[in-house]
């Protein structure tokens, strides 16, 4: 058996705001950077150690993932750093209010924008100042101009049996810390999740996702480090994101 662990990054500074992130690369709240440490501490009450390490190019997820790492003692272990664990590329909806854009086009139409499966946000502009093309971390990069989660798993699916995968086989233990979308991503693919009913999937921030795995890396039960009512707790926060 194999045990794989995911994270998602602690609050940042535009979750507590409400505006839609995507690669726009904000830092965490103090909340956020509690939160990744206390994952740390849960990983450590449950005897977690890990051989490597997957992030993605966007500070909140990796400093997420070296707090996290640090209240482990384990801070030195290898790192793999790669934009297909990027979040979900909002377009010109990224630096917008949630709660805004629900007041102005209806809490469904923000849903849809937040969590369909294959429609895409508006592209962004080119003069938006949170436009990520041009950007020196992403040269040779074909940066998205907006994506729909069927983009990210289009992504995330090649690195994760290419790059992800022959780790586990060889029996490394490895950690993901990353974003809500690119988290679904791998979620979807794993537990073999409908097209329609990915869009009901939440994954709070800052909650280890413990997922056991047989010989075959199918998925034999996944649970998070965490009391029920605080999971609770931090699934409704997502899901209370984008309205009114």
């Amino acid at each position: 058996m194999y045990k794989l662990v995911l994270l998602r990054h602690g609050e940042s500074t535009w979750n507590k705001k409400g505006l839609f992130t995507g690669w726009v690369d904000v830092g965490l709240t103090k909340k956020g950077e509690q939160e990744a440490k206390e994952a740390g501490r849960q990983l450590r009450r449950a005897g977690f150690s890990f051989d490597l390490a997957f992030t993605s190019k966007l500070r909140r997820a990796a400093k997420t993932l070296r707090l996290a790492l640090q209240e482990l003692g384990q801070a030195g272990i290898p790192t793999k750093i790669d934009w297909r664990l990027n979040e979900r590329h909002y377009g010109n909806l990224q630096g917008l209010s949630k709660q805004q854009m629900a007041a102005k086009f209806g809490e469904e139409q923000v849903f849809i924008w937040r969590r369909s499966y294959s429609v895409r946000p508006p592209q962004i502009a080119r003069s938006n100042k949170f436009n990520q093309q041009g950007q020196a971390k992403y040269r040779g990069i074909k940066v998205p101009t907006g994506e729909s989660l069927e983009d990210v798993v289009a992504r995330v699916r090649p690195f994760w049996s290419q790059e992800i995968i022959p780790f586990i086989k060889a029996g490394r233990k490895v950690v993901i810390s990353a974003s809500g979308n690119s988290l679904r991503a791998i979620v979807k693919h794993l537990d073999k999740i409908s097209d329609k009913k990915i869009s009901g999937l939440d994954i709070p921030t800052g909650l280890p996702l413990v997922y056991e795995l047989d010989d075959q890396l199918r998925p034999r039960r996944h649970y998070y480090l965490a009391d029920p009512k605080t999971l609770r707790a931090a699934i409704a926060g997502v899901k209370n994101q984008g309205k009114k």
